[in-house]
């Protein structure tokens, strides 16, 4: 989340001899003709427009295709990233600001010069639908192109430009629908991908979709939309979090209605219409709306049909094999998520019992209050990071897909002594092989032979499986599929197959998000000491 917007030069390589010669290369896609540039066979192509510039007229209106552009087009350069707030607060993922744009609507490519047929990897960026970019200096695709896999990242409009609904913008639509713009861009860049693909060396028919954050979030956005089906064959979610959605014209779970949202937001803002919301200055506009505006996916009948819970116990998303999971140390960098530590561990309980009756002894053997602010933490990263990972691993395996799950649980000296061990978004590094490119504040990691072979094990897991769904690495273990014995991989120094994953933790979130719906409580970050009150168990819940 809000993860690493830094602006850093181009990868720097170096031989015994001096810089690598890096030179001009052209392709001619169907889009239109591109100037890239190949560095040690691998090419990149930068700045690539999918649509048309959302602005003015075109805020908050479906991508529209760009037409054919004439003549070779630059591509050696990231375009900017799309409109967020300005952010001063200091974290782990703080770096310089990014150039912004509304017309953000871009996506980048690494490929290896000679991919003929090639898998691709369709990268989406995190940071909770709020900021983030694909030019994030982390996402680099060379490390994976080298072996193979075409790398595209995009950009989607965020915040308030990417997903408010509200009355007016319904009945502007042909489809009668508002929100889920953001959404709607990232169906239209894999609708490029699909398009253009094959003239940079990629296999149109062989698509992986993945991404960390709320990138994982748009992941399973994408796998529940009906208007992805035949856009992507695999799909990979990092740290995702299944987390009720709002309804676009009816209250549900405690939220108001998505066009109800739109209307408050127009209201404090003295912006009576969208007219008045379309004149405000973008960053205005987005700086102003992040203070009382929660960006998320909503339920419209169209993109969105139903809850993700549903969706996926019913069987009714993409069928395609998942690599899902998670990190031990999520929440270690997220504190905001978690409820503040009371007074002591006889609180602790007292509150807990309060909040959960019968289901109090199950959640206190997993989260006791002999050690209550640890415990805290691990509520939180279970109840948004852990519990989705492994149900969208059952729920698959259920319907007859693979999936493939994982517990990244890797620690380093500068990490561990910080408190942020495996914290959120710190599997990054490793999965692309950009350990040297962190940002200012990430504890930094150290230049070894284990960290080295570490990463490299996870590029060749992840590039494998993207390029057939089978996630193998040389010279580390088979990684099994999740099947009826629960098994996962569980990274720490190096990789390693178990089965059961944390005993006791799905059966225990699945019976407070039951009883959750059975009371019309939405579930996110409302667990532990955040917990409503639930009531008795109902017939219909475990």
């Amino acid at each position: 989340m809000n993860l690493m917007r830094a602006l850093i030069a181009a990868l720097c390589l170096t031989t015994a001899g001096g810089a690598l010669a890096q030179t001009a290369v052209t392709i001619d896609a169907p889009a239109g003709a591109l100037r890239g540039e190949d560095t040690d066979g691998v090419r990149s192509f930068k700045g690539i427009p999918y649509a048309l510039p959302p602005v003015g007229a075109l805020r908050w209106v479906p991508p529209m295709a760009m037409p054919r552009w004439t003549g070779p087009r630059d591509a050696s350069q990231f375009g900017p990233a799309c409109v967020q707030p300005h952010s001063t607060v200091a974290s782990v993922y703080s770096a310089d600001p990014l150039p912004t744009s509304e017309d953000c609507l871009t996506l980048n490519i690494w490929t290896p010069a000679k991919a003929d047929h090639a898998p691709v990897l369709v990268w989406i960026h995190g940071g909770a639908l709020v900021t983030g970019s694909s030019r994030e200096a982390l996402y680099d695709g060379r490390n994976m192109a080298t072996r193979g896999v075409i790398v595209v990242s995009i950009n989607y409009r965020l915040g308030v430009l990417g997903w408010l609904a509200h009355p007016e913008l319904s009945a502007q639509s042909p489809a009668h629908i508002s929100g889920n713009y953001g959404l709607m861009d990232q169906i239209a860049a894999l609708q490029w991908v699909r398009a253009n693909i094959a003239a940079f060396g990629g296999d149109p028919a062989n698509v992986t979709i993945a991404g960390e954050s709320a990138g994982a979030l748009s992941v399973m956005y994408l796998m529940e939309s009906p208007a992805t089906r035949g856009l992507f064959t695999r799909a990979i979610s990092e740290s995702g979090y299944m987390i009720s959605m709002p309804e676009l014209r009816r209250a549900v779970y405690g939220a108001p209605s998505g066009e109800a949202a739109g209307q408050m937001l127009g209201a404090a803002l003295q912006a009576p219409d969208i007219a008045s919301l379309r004149a405000m200055k973008a960053q205005d506009l987005t700086d102003a709306a992040a203070r009382m505006f929660a960006p998320f996916g909503v339920i419209d009948g169209k993109l969105l049909p139903q809850q993700m819970t549903t969706a996926f116990d019913q069987g009714e998303v993409a069928p395609v094999p998942m690599l899902v999971g998670f990190n031990q140390g999520e929440i270690r960098s997220l504190m905001a998520l978690a409820p503040k530590p009371p007074a002591s561990a006889a609180a602790y309980e007292a509150t807990i019992r309060e909040r959960y009756g019968d289901l109090a002894d199950a959640f206190l053997r997993l989260y006791p209050a002999a050690d209550y602010k640890e415990s805290i933490i691990a509520t939180t990263r279970d109840g948004l990071y852990g519990w989705t990972a492994e149900r969208m691993a059952r729920r698959l395996t259920a319907h007859g897909q693979p999936a493939y799950l994982y517990l990244f649980d890797h620690g380093y000296p500068a990490q561990d002594e910080a408190g942020l061990h495996a914290f959120h978004a710190s599997e990054l590094p490793f999965v692309f092989g950009t350990m040297a490119r962190t940002t200012k504040n990430w504890p930094r990691i150290p230049d070894t032979d284990g960290e080295r072979a570490l990463s490299a094990a996870m590029l060749d897991y992840w590039t494998s499986f993207a390029r057939d769904g089978h996630p193998v690495a040389a010279n580390a273990p088979a990684w099994p599929a999740f099947g009826d014995k629960g098994a996962f991989l569980h990274f720490t120094a190096v990789p390693h197959p178990e089965t059961g994953l944390m005993p006791g933790m799905f059966a225990l979130n699945e019976a407070v998000l039951c009883r959750k719906v059975q009371a019309k409580l939405g579930w996110n970050w409302n667990v532990g000491l955040a917990s409503p009150k639930l009531g008795p168990k109902p017939a219909a819940c475990p």
